[in-house]
């Protein structure tokens, strides 16, 4: 939907520093576009495009969503899908924002204000039964531009240990979308954590890669990213090239998402299905997990969307093996936004050859990897069997009937529940002391188990330990405190 064009006289006559503004008002009923493009006509000789607006929130029946509308904005360039016009966006956490050569507001990408038809765009993501009713303010201001922004980029390697076990958290926002932390609050939080490496991924926007360079460190691997938030689901974009944006209008109807997850995978990139079960407005996941590398099955503090989650995950993945097509490795990720809100709460524990974005990938992809809590948590998950040993996200290669053995090793979880579930569903559980240190082992074969994962679960508020092959009126376990990708047994590679 595109309004009438918003004009500026030109900049003739004009003092260097001086401005002038332009206000629309306008309504939007109910069933209006996704996006709503307000065309800006733009003279020469402009320093700063500013914006601001406002819409009213009326009173709506209780179920009823009111009035929410986001903000952004593309320049001269265009608004076409996925083209170079993009120059930030805001959602519905800033009223305001401004753009000029040498700085922007969080979420927007400095650079000149060049002459042309710029669009502000209006994201009436909700709309209430009477309508919405905006206002938008244009402001330009007219000058020679001032020294250009330099982004200064992280670095894509960290002194690592070489072949080894990485702990990361890949979904993590600032104040350059919807966060109340500051990037170096991040970067401080990741390493008080206890993590290796973290990445980046604010909502549909670039802006903050160019300033996380200063703050990641031989102890601290930043991969820059993005959280593709659209109006059918968000997936997150891990391990984009720096200053790299990816599109997010679009639903699943319109099978523009492929094109989207090509773009990323051209780039080295992993595309990530978030939070699938979520029951917040356009977050559920429905365009299927075709071209995804990974999906979050856990985000932030264990509820029963994760729940959810993971019992579909399992699902896909006896599906995936039995149908002979590669498998989805599961991930999680705290999607920390402000206090208090925990950084790496969950975060993934990765096997990679070192300390490198391309590394870290690589091993999430290969789905060598488990989910923690903490830092705190500790474990280890192995299968042998006729003189051969296989690890997470690893092929244990033995005959159908040959005993396999396998053995989880774990800490940090005190009177914690350990499950071991297949294929077949839960077939092993055992408790931990209140140490919350011990070793489990447990006895199958690969005619009886295609996979094995584990779980580590707190005990129920009762204290009681929960069990897993029973029904009721209540959930049967208590909050996750780890998770495994599985070990495949049997003949046959992992593809």
């Amino acid at each position: 939907m595109s309004l009438a064009p918003l004009s500026f006289a030109a900049a003739a006559g004009t003092p260097a520093g001086g401005s002038t503004t332009r206000t629309v008002t306008g309504h939007l009923d109910t069933g209006a576009a996704d996006f709503v493009y307000l065309p800006v006509e733009v003279p020469r000789g402009v320093r700063e495009i500013a914006v601001s607006y406002s819409y009213d929130r009326p009173a709506v029946p209780a179920g009823t969503p009111g009035n929410s509308c986001d903000i952004g904005v593309f320049d001269e360039r265009g608004t076409d899908l996925g083209g170079k016009g993009f120059r930030g966006w805001s959602g519905g956490f800033r009223t305001s924002f401004a753009i000029s050569t040498d700085q922007a507001t969080p979420g927007y990408l400095p650079g000149p204000v060049n002459a042309g038809t710029w669009h502000v765009v209006l994201g009436p993501y909700q709309v209430a039964p009477q309508g919405l009713d905006y206002q938008v303010e244009v402001t330009l201001t007219f000058g020679e531009d001032l020294p250009a922004f330099v982004p200064q980029y992280p670095p894509l390697r960290a002194a690592g240990r070489g072949r080894a076990w990485y702990r990361g958290d890949c979904h993590l926002h600032t104040v350059y979308s919807d966060g109340r932390r500051l990037p170096e609050e991040v970067a401080a939080g990741a390493r008080a954590a206890g993590l290796d490496f973290m990445v980046t991924t604010d909502h549909n926007t670039s802006a903050s890669h160019g300033v996380w360079g200063p703050l990641a460190g031989p102890d601290l691997l930043i991969i820059t990213g993005e959280e593709v938030t659209t109006r059918n689901g968000h997936w997150l974009a891990l391990g984009l090239h720096p200053g790299e944006w990816v599109d997010w209008r679009y639903r699943a109807r319109d099978n523009a998402y492929p094109g989207f997850a090509r773009q990323v995978h051209h780039s080295g990139g992993l595309v990530v299905p978030a939070h699938p079960y979520c029951p917040y407005v356009a977050c559920q996941w429905k365009y299927g997990y075709q071209g995804a590398d990974l999906v979050e099955v856990w985000n932030g503090p264990w509820t029963y969307d994760d729940e959810s989650a993971v019992d579909a995950w399992d699902s896909h993945l006896a599906e995936d093996l039995r149908a002979g097509r590669p498998w989805l490795p599961a991930m999680g990720n705290s999607d920390a936004h402000s206090v208090p809100q925990v950084i790496g709460s969950p975060h993934n524990v990765v096997l990679a050859d070192d300390l490198t974005r391309d590394a870290v990938l690589a091993a999430l992809k290969a789905g060598r990897s488990w989910l923690a809590e903490s830092a705190a948590v500790q474990l280890d998950l192995s299968a042998t069997g006729q003189g051969r040993r296989a690890g997470i996200g690893e092929r244990l290669a033995v005959a159908q009937d040959a005993p396999v053995d396998v053995s989880l090793t774990v800490a940090g979880v005190p009177n914690g529940t350990v499950r071991f579930l297949t294929d077949e569903g839960q077939l092993h559980q055992e408790s931990l002391p209140a140490s919350g240190a011990g070793t489990v082992v447990w006895r199958t074969t690969a005619s009886l188990a295609t996979y094995v994962r584990a779980e580590v679960r707190h005990p129920l508020a009762d204290g009681t330990p929960g069990k897993g092959n029973t029904m009721g009126a209540a959930l049967p376990w208590g909050p996750m405190a780890a998770l495994t990708n599985p070990i495949l047994l049997g003949g046959g590679d992992r593809d």
